[in-house]
């Protein structure tokens, strides 16, 4: 064999073993998205759901309190309700927000506040001044709730593109490995011509 065969026979392998190192590690990087993908819509998007509606519920409380004009409700079960509310609220800020969503969370927070300021004055604040402030509270957990839904979806699209391209690169390796392995039949089973000298 010839250097200049050994060459061409080492270029070849090391083609080959860079195009299959390449496509591995497009491979593990879609892998990684899609497995980024999955646990932050389980953490960051249905956890975050579950807890918007675990504060719905206790303002929802709060509102038939005052509408219903319960005088149990400010004492010992409001203090239960604040402490609920504050713990859900230290618990969804601990998963991944988006600007948009920091934006409503702390307007969120900011009327939460305000709810408790006013509930502590009741005797100089009207029962319609505590229900405007619910109104605000069940508007902003809205919008969040419609954030958790945009991304999720979000987060589904780069998952689906993930999969997508893993399947893809999964094709290529395929038929990559289809058209060595035909060439790898020719060089076996061609046999050059000999040409006899006259």
């Amino acid at each position: 064999m010839t250097i200049f065969n050994k060459i061409r026979w080492v270029a070849s392998i090391l083609l080959v073993f860079f195009i299959v190192l390449m496509t591995n590690l497009i491979d593990k990087d879609n892998f990684n998205k899609l497995s980024y993908s999955v646990t932050t819509i389980y953490e960051d998007r249905i956890v975050a759901s579950d807890l918007l509606f675990e504060m719905s519920r206790i303002i929802q409380k709060k509102e038939i309190a005052i509408i219903s004009t319960d005088t149990t409700f400010p004492g010992n079960g409001n203090s239960e309700s604040n402490r609920e509310l504050n713990n859900l609220i230290e618990r969804y800020n601990q998963t991944k927000l988006t600007e948009k969503e920091k934006f409503v969370f702390n307007q969120l927070q900011d009327e939460l506040k305000t709810l408790e300021r006013k509930e502590q004055e009741t005797e100089n604040v009207a029962s319609s001044a505590l229900l405007k402030s619910i109104d605000k509270i069940n508007q902003h957990l809205y919008d969040l709730s419609k954030i958790q839904l945009q991304e999720g979806r979000q987060q589904v699209f780069i998952s689906d593109k993930a999969k997508d391209n893993i399947n893809l690169f999964t094709q290529v390796e395929i038929i990559f490995l289809i058209i060595m392995a035909v060439m790898i039949q020719v060089i076996i089973l061609y046999k050059p011509k000999q040409f006899s000298e006259k």
